[in-house]
């Protein structure tokens, strides 16, 4: 499959953003109008400049309000036409996007509009260059994909074809399975854009909400699968406008790009060979992918993962976490016989403490300030999972290994959570931790309530440029699935929350897009420069499932641990929604725990406060619970803000 992108997904200048595409690997890139009416380039230099990158100029574009207009306008629309081909010559470009016209379109008549398209067509031939009319979903009178079709149907003109544009048409709902019955040879162009399902006004959610495949809600593996098995051989290319992606670094934005239409090609191939068309009948076994002449291809496959392995929290100055840990139950193992880091287990739950820190996190004035670090996965083969997630051009993170030490396949997620994967064994145990001393490879027995514990779940910090990245990044490394998103009240504003989890709820990972926080004349929050190998400000935390939450509270209290303090009014509340039982609201209150109750089951948990960054999170799931106590994240905002203020009374 041949990628592209348009300049127009992209911050920065035109010479930034096709060095970016470059970087990233794409085939070709459109020519958006105004990034080259904007640089000062010459359109020779760049000619020159693609040829010199590699890249391929597959479209210019947008060519705006051509059809449906009255004889004056047409001559001018044409006049202006052909001033964009002679610019196209010199571009060495070969198509032009025509959208359907939504402003100067005064006369609704299909033999008119074939007239006028007949019209261009021509001139195009005259200078040997190609028209690909797309139907906006905003048209004043042509909005429908099929409608545009059968116009450059009627046309008939070999310069004269359509684009189809998967925001245009999904964004509608219209039918995407007549896409098959279109000649190839008059699907001149294909561009692609995800997005969320939103209700708002089309050109509204068109300009500003759009995001890159995989990041958004539109069935587009079905969409391409169409395109393919129409007999379709061109560039598929990206076409998004999300005002955070022209804010956020090219580079790392254009990799993104790419990411997505990796994991749109190998999301086609399978959708093709689960729908098996026509010709070949139902439950026919031949590969879709090789059946039409677009070749998709796909990427080592690997199971979802089994589970978390271990969390690690990175600080230089380790006292808090050590306190904190050993106040809730954990056990300390000691220190690696080679690296700088402890190993913390309850039951099955382990947590490394890594003492390390860079120089730059230490010039900064963050090495003490304990961090989510990174993160350990139970996987079916490291090494296969682990060439997945190059390919899809996540970085790896090398670790230094001693002999007879685990060999630990590592890449960075785009939050710099260091993501390792791990060999699972089926009864949780992991061989590595025998590095800190022998016999630790099984769990140790624990205390009342705590030998079944496990990480429940983790919940991490996302920067606001790059929330919808590591939503992609999550679902096509890791083969998480996204949940649909929800927001979150607390004091500076709204939370964005999303949860990526296994079929089987092994993994649970909660992603948090924080508000902008002003204090003191200074921002933080998810948007404020971060340390290298830390997130920014924003709380994060680990979650730990035990057997007995109460049994949990009462010893970590007589351990001396600092709860996170629940307000009285909370628990008032909470009685009058679920009538609890007296005695069990007076233990609820006397220990600190939150409660939630649905119809599959109850949830209990509680919180400690923060160290750094960090903060820990305790809970037990009766029945068949399957959320994490939404009702009550205000309260825990709110109660965190407060202890915050407390602390720093000058932010």
């Amino acid at each position: 499959m041949r990628t592209g992108i348009a300049t127009v997904c992209l911050s920065g200048t035109l010479r930034e953003k096709m060095q970016a595409c470059a970087i990233a690997g794409f085939d070709g890139i459109e020519i958006f109008e105004q990034d080259l009416v904007t640089s000062p380039l010459s359109p020779e230099d760049v000619r020159k400049m693609a040829a010199d990158l590699g890249l391929t100029l597959d479209l210019y574009q947008p060519f705006r309000d051509f059809d449906s207009v009255p004889n004056e306008l047409l001559a001018a629309n044409l006049r202006r036409a052909e001033a964009k081909f002679r610019l196209m010559s010199r571009l060495g470009t070969d198509t032009m996007l025509v959208c359907s016209n939504v402003a100067t379109a005064s006369i609704d008549d299909d033999g008119l509009r074939a007239e006028q398209l007949a019209a261009l067509a021509a001139r195009a031939g005259d200078h040997s260059v190609k028209v690909a009319y797309e139907a906006l979903a905003w048209g004043k009178y042509v909005n429908d994909y099929e409608h545009a079709h059968r116009l450059v149907e009627t046309v008939d003109h070999p310069n004269l074809g359509t684009c189809l544009d998967s925001f245009h048409i999904l964004s509608r709902d219209w039918d995407t399975a007549p896409i098959e019955s279109f000649n190839p040879g008059k699907i001149f162009f294909v561009q692609v854009a995800d997005a969320p399902k939103l209700s708002m006004d089309v050109l509204s959610w068109s300009r500003h909400y759009r995001v890159f495949p995989g990041e958004g809600q539109f069935e587009l593996a079905k969409f391409l699968g169409h395109v393919v098995r129409a007999g379709y051989t061109g560039p598929v290319s990206l076409e998004v406008f999300n005002d955070v992606f022209r804010q956020s670094d090219v580079e790392r934005t254009a990799v993104d790009a790419m990411r997505s239409l990796i994991w749109l090609e190998e999301q086609s191939a399978k959708w093709l060979d689960a729908h098996p068309s026509a010709e070949y009948g139902a439950g026919s076994a031949a590969p879709g992918r090789r059946r039409y002449p677009m070749e998709l291809a796909t990427l080592p496959q690997v199971a979802e993962p089994a589970g978390f392995n271990f969390a690690e929290v990175r600080a230089a100055d380790t006292a808090g976490l050590e306190t904190l840990l050993g106040q809730l139950g954990f056990t300390s193992n000691g220190r690696h016989r080679t690296k700088n880091v402890q190993l913390w287990t309850m039951g099955h739950a382990r947590v490394i403490i890594n003492e390390d820190s860079t120089q730059e996190s230490r010039d900064a004035g963050a090495g003490a300030a304990p961090a989510i670090s990174a993160l350990g996965f139970d996987v079916e083969s490291p090494v296969i999972a682990a060439a997945r997630a190059q390919q899809l051009k996540a970085p790896a993170v090398p670790r230094k290994s001693q002999a007879d030490e685990e060999i630990f396949q590592g890449f960075a997620a785009p939050d710099s959570t260091e993501i390792f994967l791990c060999q699972g064994r089926p009864d949780g145990t992991a061989a590595w931790t025998r590095e800190f001393g022998e016999g630790l490879e099984a769990p140790a027995a624990g205390r009342t309530g705590e030998q079944g514990t496990v990480i429940d779940h983790v919940n991490l910090a996302q920067p606001w440029q790059h929330f919808d990245e590591a939503v992609l990044f999550y679902t096509s490394a890791l083969a998480l699935e996204p949940q649909p998103y929800a927001e979150v009240a607390s004091p500076t504003g709204l939370v964005r929350s999303q949860v990526m989890l296994t079929r089987d709820r092994g993994v649970r990972l909660v992603l948090n897009l924080a508000p902008l926080i002003q204090r003191g004349g200074a921002a933080s929050g998810t948007d404020a420069p971060a340390a290298t190998g830390q997130r920014p400000g924003y709380q994060e935390h680990i979650a730990f499932a035990v057997d007995d939450l109460v049994a949990t509270a009462r010893a970590a209290k007589a351990r001396g641990l600092d709860f996170l303090q629940i307000p009285a009014n909370y628990y008032e509340d909470l009685d009058a929604r679920f009538g609890l039982d007296p005695d069990f609201l007076a233990t609820l209150r006397e220990l600190n725990l939150l409660y939630d109750r649905d119809a599959d089951g109850e949830f209990l948990h509680f919180y400690t406060a923060t160290v750094g960054s960090v903060f820990f999170e305790m809970v037990e799931r009766r029945g068949a619970y399957d959320g994490y106590g939404a009702p009550n994240a205000p309260v825990r905002h709110a109660v965190q803000y407060d202890h915050l203020h407390q602390r720093n009374p000058t932010t």
